[in-house]
């Protein structure tokens, strides 16, 4: 790559991460299937590294504008995260987030391991003074599933004073929308399962910071406890993040065009959009018994628990035990995908119109 192009990163999504541009070489990363490697490398073993993580790990880093590391899961990145946390800790979260990190944080707190303060996103004055004496603040931003939005900036300059690591998961918005560690962040976690690889056939994760001790840290939690990707995984990631920018663009203008068309349907009391991305949620006319009435009666949108794939999905969150209660009981969450969005909306009004 001439480095004195400049490139954007719809541009660099698609040429980072690519081999040598060499005669006869190809133009992907192929997949390693190696447990075991000649001594003397800079991998030594396959715990430690394999060239189709690298590939995966080096678009990621670029984009987000730091050192990345890819893991198994969102759930083994975000608990490679929390191992940063010494014993007793106090953690300033979300009231609202993915649920999966905030079972997590649960977890430990009921262990004793950290006391855990919670507040919306979207308060960023109570952030700052729960940031003092917590050693980290965890931001989500689109929350899932109520979309709200934090102030990073603000919120990681006040976790900063106050000697804490700033955190977000950046699942939903992705790096082409946002880049959390230029606002100040210290790291951020992928679920590389859902738009980052967008098509709904790998389970991902990845941490990425400019901080080299907080990277070092990471990498050898990831060594230690194993919580590896695998090469296949990591192949498919890659692939999957060479069309991010386009998939999002055309996902994010047909979630823009359904939230308009949304909040002048009789059926819908309420729709949260931010006004960007690909995710949009609505509360419905009812309650809980109409809002599964209306995935029942889908035809075209998908019945499933993930997101950010091509195709569209919708589920009502509070189906979950553990779901934040701030979640409304009727509250449908849409993952809006690439489809013709007049299919889309023929489909899920014809839906709403049922209730």
């Amino acid at each position: 790559m001439d480095a004195g192009i400049p490139r954007s990163p719809a541009t660099r999504v698609v040429t980072t991460g690519r081999p040598a541009a060499e005669p006869d070489a190809p133009l992907n990363e192929p997949v390693t299937f190696a447990s075991t490697f000649h001594a003397g490398g800079d991998v030594g073993y396959g715990r430690y590294g394999n060239p189709s993580w690298t590939a995966l790990e080096s678009v990621l880093g670029d984009l987000e504008g730091g050192r990345a590391l890819a893991f198994a899961s969102g759930l083994a990145a975000s608990s490679a995260v929390m191992s940063l946390l010494p014993e007793g800790a106090v953690v300033v979260a979300p009231d609202c987030a993915y649920l999966g990190v905030l079972d997590q944080l649960r977890e430990r707190a009921t262990q004793g391991r950290l006391t855990l303060r919670q507040l919306p996103v979207t308060d960023t004055d109570g952030i700052a003074a729960a940031a003092k004496g917590a050693a980290m603040v965890w931001l989500e931003s689109p929350t899932n599933p109520n979309l709200d939005v934090a102030d990073i900036a603000a919120a990681a300059a006040a976790a900063r004073a106050a000697g804490a690591l700033t955190v977000v998961d950046n699942t939903f918005a992705t790096p082409l929308l946002q880049r959390p560690l230029e606002l100040g962040a210290d790291v951020v976690v992928h679920s590389v399962t859902k738009l980052l690889a967008g098509h709904s056939d790998v389970v991902l994760g990845a941490v990425v910071t400019t901080d080299d001790a907080v990277y070092d840290r990471l990498d050898a939690h990831r060594r230690l406890h194993g919580a590896i990707p695998g090469p296949m995984e990591a192949y498919l990631a890659v692939r999957g993040l060479r069309t991010l920018s386009v998939r999002l663009e055309r996902a994010q203008a047909n979630a823009t065009e359904l939230a308009s068309r949304l909040r002048a349907h009789r059926s819908v009391n309420v729709v949260r959009y931010p006004g960007f991305g690909t995710m949009c949620s609505i509360e419905v006319a009812g309650g809980a018994e109409s809002a599964d009435a209306v995935v029942a009666a889908v035809g075209l949108w998908v019945h499933s628990t993930s997101l950010g794939g091509v195709e569209s999905s919708l589920e009502r969150r509070r189906r979950w035990p553990t779901e934040s209660p701030t979640v409304d009981e009727s509250l449908l969450r849409l993952s809006v995908g690439i489809e013709d969005v007049e299919d889309l909306w023929a489909d899920l009004s014809r839906a709403l119109d049922t209730i």
